[in-house]
């Protein structure tokens, strides 16, 4: 029998599995990232976002669509996170002003969603680019206006349009060079995918696990596990692909997996012609990679301490527990007591991280610090806390990163008794260049054309480790290698520090450049630091070099060149 109708409570089970498909397959979209840098990845920013949305339509009892609807929309814009999780917002927001006054959704009220979804994530994007999970939401768009014409019976209509999606995913690398060049397709349309995958699986009646979103799980809140890291039986996680130099048989597969049997337990061992992947939970990862190597070598190894994992998720639970109290008590009392003085002219918000970088935007007179950067992309609502707290009526925001400007961008888009200025600093030094030409005799005009200006001298070089292995920039990367990051892509790649802080560097000095600022993270000390200091004098006489303790986590040097 046809299903030509979808209600509120349908809806709502699909939206729910699809935020569930997506929190599961978050690593393997992480995983297609092209750039190989440790960063708030794909994966992780579009899960964030969609369980905000998860989070507010689980507290909803029995809505209507327009509820439903309101949900979605307000949870996902104020939850995302990253530019991937903007644009999901922004797909859920166009997707639900479609929907949100019918009773009931047929394939063309669904169709004309497709289509609006689309349309409002391409408007919130300035220069939407192909190859992207733009052009699978239009794919999506255009094959839903198709099935729409052919047919009303929804059994045939999504698995159509499901079907075209992935079709569109597998040549994004034909429309973005850089995903053909890394060999993987675009993850933002992964990601998207995974979550019509996980919607197909409730409107066809799939059980579904929603554990992840349930109330008092996930984003609703954090419950610390008491279970003992001496509960873990197999404590090293570990994982690689065997490269195998004869055929790998059915019987070499059974002899292996009983023999990964013996040492452990979560196996996983997947042969495709000369490539066998494996994963094993175990208490020596040696016993098996010297079983592995007798099939042929190995490659892509990855061993992680699930104990010590465990112990820090304790912590990071705890400290979570301790920031959510935190923010409700701080809430509560900015509630009891409102600023009375009248507003000044002008504020700052910086997203920053590190005490050093955290100070030199204070003593610069930043208002308010949100931390974060590229291991946490704070999210729209993050900005709207800001905002609140900033007594001024023109505020400054200095995202410093390209990855957290379109959050700031939606930000401003929902705030009306202020007027929000952003100015898209991609990196920690564009935002201390744009935060020193600030003038407080001038507009707020002036300054932004001022801002604006004096960041296109700035060159930014960034130094840190990749977490995977790739091609890319005409470079093959290794994970573990050393990377100096470019304001336009990835310039040297070594295995040294301080080698490849000077290799980037050659690139980016010329003969108008005056001053080198150099902000050492935390795994620098400052004897290193000082001493890379001055090779850099010697090197380059005519140019001023300031030295600063950054404090940064996961970049070892990040720079200016003026």
């Amino acid at each position: 029998m046809a299903t030509k109708t979808i209600n509120a409570d349908m809806l709502a089970r699909m939206f729910l599995a699809g935020a569930q498909n997506i929190e599961a397959k978050k690593e393997m979209i992480n995983e297609l990232n092209v750039f190989p840098v440790p960063d708030g990845d794909t994966g992780t920013n579009m899960s964030l976002t969609i369980m905000s949305a998860a989070k507010e339509v689980t507290a909803l009892k029995n809505p209507g669509m327009k509820e439903l609807a309101k949900a979605i929309s307000s949870g996902s814009l104020r939850g995302a996170r990253g530019n991937s999780g903007v644009i999901l917002s922004q797909l859920l927001r166009g997707f639900t002003k479609a929907i949100r006054e019918e009773d009931e959704i047929n394939a063309a009220c669904l169709a004309a969603a497709c289509q609006r979804a689309r349309d409002t994530a391409y408007k919130a994007v300035m220069k939407p680019k192909e190859g992207t999970i733009l052009t699978v939401a239009s794919g999506i768009a255009e094959k839903a206006a198709e099935m729409a014409l052919e047919t009303d019976d929804l059994e045939e209509f999504i698995p159509a349009v499901l079907t075209h999606a992935v079709e569109v995913l597998e040549k994004t690398p034909e429309l973005l060079p850089v995903l053909k060049e890394a060999g993987v397709v675009d993850s933002g349309g992964q990601g998207l995918l995974e979550v019509l995958r996980g919607a197909y699986d409730a409107f066809l009646g799939k059980e579904v696990d929603y554990s992840a979103i349930a109330p008092g799980a996930g984003t609703a809140s954090v419950k610390i596990d008491s279970e003992e890291t001496a509960d873990i039986k197999f404590g090293y996680c570990t994982e690689f692909i065997i490269l195998t130099e004869k055929e790998f048989s059915e019987k070499d597969e059974t002899e292996f997996k009983e023999y990964l049997s013996s040492i452990g337990d979560s196996i996983v061992c997947v042969a495709d012609d000369d490539v066998v992947k494996i994963h094993v939970h175990t208490n020596d990862p040696g016993l098996a990679i010297q079983r592995a190597l007798t099939y042929g070598q190995l490659s892509r190894m990855k061993i992680d301490n699930m104990r010590e994992e465990h112990q820090e998720k304790l912590i990071r639970d705890a400290q979570k527990l301790a920031r959510e109290q935190a923010s409700k008590d701080a809430e509560a009392v900015k509630k009891e007591k409102k600023p009375s003085a009248p507003l000044k002219p002008m504020g700052f918000i910086a997203v920053s991280i590190g005490r050093g970088m955290n100070e030199i935007f204070k003593e610069l007179g930043t208002d308010y610090i949100i931390e974060g950067g590229q291991t946490m992309n704070p999210s729209t609502e993050d900005m709207l806390n800001a905002i609140e707290q900033v007594h001024a009526e023109n505020i400054f925001i200095l995202p410093n990163n390209k990855n957290i400007v379109l959050a700031a961008n939606q930000a401003k888009e929902l705030v009306e008794d202020k007027n929000i200025i952003v100015i898209p600093t991609k990196t920690v030094p564009q935002g201390i260049t744009a935060i020193i030409n600030f003038m407080p005799d001038a507009d707020a005009a002036s300054n932004e054309e001022t801002m604006l200006e004096e960041i296109k001298n700035v060159k930014s070089g960034q130094v840190t480790y990749a977490v995977r292995d790739t091609h890319i920039d005409d470079k093959e990367i290794h994970e573990g290698d050393i990377m100096g990051i470019g304001d336009s892509g990835i310039l040297t790649v070594g295995r040294d520090v301080e080698e490849t802080t000077k290799e980037m560097l050659a690139q980016l000095v010329d003969e108008d450049s005056e001053l080198i600022s150099l902000y050492y993270g935390e795994e620098v000390t400052e004897e290193k630091a000082l001493a890379l200091t001055k090779e850099l004098e010697s090197l380059y006489p005519d140019v001023d070099i300031d030295v600063h303790s950054g404090g940064q986590p996961i970049y070892y040097y990040v720079l200016a060149v003026e």
